[in-house]
C-alpha cells in the first residue's frame, strides 16, 4: 500500500498553517502557576485559560506534527507512526477551526473541543511503540540514537500538552476532591500515593506469579506537598513492579522467602526524595546506560504486530516495551525532578526519584 503525504490526505492551506504555527515560540508554565492561577477559577480566569490554551496548544501539537513527518530510517512510513501523524494534523485542525474565544459559552465548547482531543491521543504511547517496534526489526541498537531523542522530546511534549488540557478541564469540576486545583493536589502525601501504587503493583506481580514479596514504606505519613498525583503514582508504580518482578523472578525456586522492598520517603528543602530499593539481583554494569533508551526491556513483548489495534485493544501496563523507566523520567523532569538508577549487580538496585518541592521551574518545552 502507497504511503500517503499528509499533502494528499489534508488540504494544503491546512499543511501552510501547520508549517507557520510550528515556527511560533512555546510558552512555558510551572506548576507554581497552575496552580495558583487555578485556585479561583473562576468564568474570567477560565476565560483567560482557553485564550491561552487556544493559541498554545497548536503550536505545541504542530511541532509534533511536523517532526512525525521527518524523522529518521523510514520511521515515518510506519502504519503505526502515520496513524500517529493523523490524530496530530486532525487535532491541530480542529484547534485551528474553533473561532475566538469570546465569552464564557465559548469557553465551554471550546472546553469540550479539547477534552475530545486528548481522548483522541489516549494511545499514541502504545502506538508509536508498534511504530519502533516495526522499525527496530531491521536495525542494530547504535543506529535507534535519533529515534530515543525525537522520543523523549515526543513524549515530554505530550506529557506537557495532556497537564495543560487536563488541568483546564478538570477546573470546570463543580465539586473538585477537597485540597485540588484541577489536577494538582495541594497537600498530596507522598507516602499514601506510594502505597496506592504499590498495592497496583504488588496485584499485577500476583496475577502474573501467583504471589508478591512485601512492600515496607518508610517516612513521615504527615508530610505532605503540592504535586499531580497521578504523575507519582505512574511513576512509583512502575519503579515497584520493575523491583517485585526482579525479586520475584530471582527467588521463584529459593528456598528463602523473597525480601521486602524497601520505599523510603525523605522530605528536603528543595526536593522530596522517593527511593525504591530491592535485592532482585541488580542489572550488570554494560546494561544501565540501555535501561533508559526505548524499547530495552527484559520483560516479554506484549505488543502484537497482526493486531489492528483498535483503542479498546492497546495493552493498559507499559510493561515489556520498554517504555517505563524512560517514560517515568519524563514525568519527573516535567515538574523540574528527576530519576536515577543505582545497581550492584549480584545484590539489587536503588532507584531515587526525585520531586521538585519548589513547584517554580517552568516546563521544559522540546
Amino acid at each position: 500500500m502507497a504511503v500517503k503525504k499528509a499533502c494528499e490526505m489534508f488540504p494544503k492551506n491546512l499543511i501552510e498553517d501547520l508549517h507557520k504555527w510550528g515556527r511560533m515560540k512555546q510558552t512555558g508554565v510551572s506548576l507554581r502557576y497552575m496552580m495558583e492561577f487555578g485556585s479561583k477559577p473562576t468564568e474570567r480566569n477560565l476565560l483567560i485559560s482557553a485564550q491561552f490554551l487556544h493559541k498554545e496548544l497548536p503550536i505545541r501539537v504542530a511541532r509534533r506534527a511536523l517532526e512525525l513527518q521527518t524523522l529518521p530510517y523510514g520511521l515515518s512510513d510506519k502504519p503505526a507512526v502515520l496513524k500517529v501523524r493523523d490524530w496530530y494534523l486532525e487535532s491541530f485542525r480542529d484547534m485551528r477551526a474553533f473561532p475566538e474565544i469570546k465569552d464564557s459559552n465559548d469557553e465551554k465548547e471550546f472546553t469540550q473541543m479539547i477534552k475530545a482531543v486528548k481522548v483522541r491521543h489516549n494511545n499514541v504511547v502504545p502506538m508509536m511503540a508498534l511504530g519502533v517496534n516495526q522499525l527496530k526489526k531491521g536495525m542494530n541498537s547504535g543506529t535507534l540514537d535519533e529515534i530515543h531523542q525525537f522520543l523523549d522530546r515526543f513524549y515530554l511534549s505530550r506529557i506537557g500538552i495532556r497537564m495543560l488540557i487536563g488541568q483546564h478541564v478538570e477546573l470546570h469540576n463543580p465539586n473538585p476532591p477537597l485540597h485540588t486545583v484541577g489536577y494538582i493536589h495541594t497537600k498530596m502525601s507522598p507516602m499514601e500515593v506510594a502505597r496506592n501504587a504499590s498495592e497496583d503493583a504488588r496485584s499485577i506481580c500476583f496475577r502474573e506469579y501467583g504471589s508478591a514479596p512485601e512492600i515496607n514504606i518508610y517516612g513521615d505519613p504527615s508530610f505532605t506537598f503540592p504535586y499531580v498525583p497521578t504523575h507519582l503514582h505512574l511513576m512509583m508504580y512502575e519503579l515497584v513492579k520493575n523491583s517485585l518482578r526482579a525479586v520475584q523472578e530471582r527467588f521463584v525456586d529459593s528456598d528463602r522467602v523473597a525480601p521486602p522492598i524497601r520505599i523510603i520517603v525523605a522530605d528536603g528543602i528543595e526536593d522530596v526524595t522517593i527511593k525504591v530499593s530491592d535485592e532482585g539481583g541488580g542489572i550488570p554494569r554494560s546494561g544501565l546506560p540501555k535501561i533508559f533508551t526505548y524499547l530495552y526491556s527484559t520483560a516479554r513483548n506484549p505488543l502484537v504486530e497482526e493486531l489492528e489495534l483498535g483503542p479498546a485493544d492497546v495493552p493498559v501496563t507499559m510493561a515489556g516495551y520498554g517504555y517505563g523507566l524512560p517514560i517515568s523520567r519524563l514525568y519527573a523532569r516535567y515538574f523540574g525532578g528527576d530519576l536515577q538508577i543505582i545497581s550492584m549487580e549480584g545484590y539489587g538496585t536503588d532507584a531515587y526519584l526525585h520531586l521538585s518541592r519548589l513547584g517554580d521551574s517552568q516546563e521544559p518545552l522540546p
